[in-house]
């Protein structure tokens, strides 16, 4: 009698099973991986140093750290740095010195390393400088921030970039090739959205890949075309995380976008930004800065205008608010540009912060008592609406005896010129009245 018997279930993950096993098999990080590339040149020469891999989720950072310990037939130990301490080290080094004694070299791969502590990462000097062990961290932050300068000067730091979409595009061909019992065909079209929504992560690719093989297989779909991918996989966020680098890459490039004038750039960025999963209230404060910082005097309008935006914002909420902080972005980018009262800020904070506490003069105090005035508070102050044109030349307004400085140099753009062109008039004749007057 014959019994029939159900396919076992996959249970390792299609990006597990996908992992290259030779250097060879990398795609992407042609920089590092490829003739005469650094992680090849190691591999050859049975060469090991601690190192550091920097980069997004799903780029080949515990691949390539596998890879150069096999080439050098090293035994390869990985931690999470979010479960490990102090105690799971310590036992790390216990397996390292035996392995030494036989003549094999251990590789520590610790990742997300940024998640130790400084202690815990002091733990790890003298065993990486004694060569008890090589360890060979990966992060997606940057480590100037988050490994200390004791550590990071012992590595070798490797940046890993996202993949291409013709890497991703290989992946995908790969792994049909592969695994053909699994494999559903794809159209065209499915491709490049899975690809898009990667975001160059080679690990969410292949994920979402596995998902839409399983659930055709299950509805017995013989092509799996956009609709039942966009039912599938549903919406997805781009790749950054609140905190993260990919956070600050994006809000640096949609400032200095906005900066630079360029108002489609200024849009795409801010788009992007939403798409991701950005809090709109976050890039409103950052709008309302940049309409100080970059605009400033050169159109006072550019501020109301961004502060209106973000009050939209609070009373429609998303999506509907989301318009109005775009036209802000769109205002910011054609506005004129001037940067003279950050700078003059700037300069004055640091004045006052190594400065000494200098006393306010007797005519510019505060009298509204008979004592102070007894004492000269207010004494010689004149009131400038009583001069012509609003304005007592000749009347100082800073400390006795500290310099005239003149911190806010307006620029000669925007409402500035005309702010340029009044200031000038004012210190003619502050001049002519001191020089009339002999001070």
């Amino acid at each position: 009698m014959s019994r029939t018997t159900t396919p076992p279930i996959q249970t390792v993950p299609l990006a597990e099973r996908m992992r290259p096993q030779r250097l060879e098999e990398v795609v992407g990080q042609s920089h590092l991986v490829g003739p005469g590339k650094p992680l090849t040149l190691a591999a050859a020469r049975r060469q090991l140093f601690s190192m550091l891999f920097w980069g997004p989720p799903g780029v080949g950072k515990t691949t390539l750290a596998q890879l150069v310990a096999r080439s050098c037939d090293a035994q390869f130990i990985a931690l999470s740095a979010v479960t490990a301490g102090v105690k799971e080290l310590r036992e790390v080094v216990a397996l390292a010195e035996a392995a030494r004694q036989s003549g094999q070299a251990t590789v520590l791969f610790l990742d997300e390393i940024h998640r130790f502590n400084k202690g815990q990462q002091d733990a790890l000097l003298p065993h990486v400088e004694s060569g008890v062990v090589t360890l060979i961290g990966a992060t997606t932050e940057n480590p100037s921030f988050e490994v200390n300068a004791a550590l990071l000067s012992r590595l070798t730091v490797f940046r890993l970039e996202p993949l291409s979409p013709d890497a991703l595009r290989q992946l995908l061909d790969r792994a049909t090739a592969r695994f053909p019992d699994e494999a559903v065909p794809l159209d065209d079209a499915v491709r490049e959205m899975l690809v898009a929504q990667a975001d160059g992560d080679a690990r969410r690719l292949l994920n979402d890949l596995a998902w839409l093989w399983a659930a055709a297989k299950a509805r017995r779909i013989a092509t799996i075309d956009c609709e039942f991918a966009t039912e599938t996989l549903g919406a997805r966020l781009r790749r950054f995380d609140k905190g993260g680098d990919a956070f600050y890459d994006l809000i640096s490039a949609l400032h200095k976008a906005v900066r630079g004038s360029d108002p489609d750039a200024s849009l795409y960025w801010f788009c992007r930004m939403l798409d991701g999963g950005a809090d709109p209230r976050y890039l409103a404060r950052r709008l309302v800065r940049i309409a100080s910082e970059d605009v400033g005097l050169a159109d006072p309008r550019a501020l109301s205008l961004t502060v209106a935006a973000a009050e939209a914002y609070e009373r429609l909420g998303s999506p509907e608010g989301e318009l109005a902080l775009a036209e802000a972005v769109v205002y910011l980018a054609c506005a004129p540009k001037s940067n003279a009262l950050y700078r003059a800020f700037n300069s004055v904070r640091a004045f006052v912060a190594q400065d000494g506490s200098r006393p306010v003069p007797m005519h510019l105090r505060n009298a509204p008592t008979r004592l102070l005035k007894a004492i000269g508070a207010g004494k010689g102050y004149r009131y400038p609406h009583d001069e012509p044109g609003a304005f007592a030349p000749g009347v100082d307004y800073l400390p006795e005896g500290m310099p005239k400085t003149h911190w806010y140099e307006p620029t000669d753009r925007g409402l500035e010129q005309k702010i340029a062109e009044k200031l000038a008039r004012l210190r003619a004749l502050d001049a002519a009245w001191r020089n009339e007057h002999h001070q």
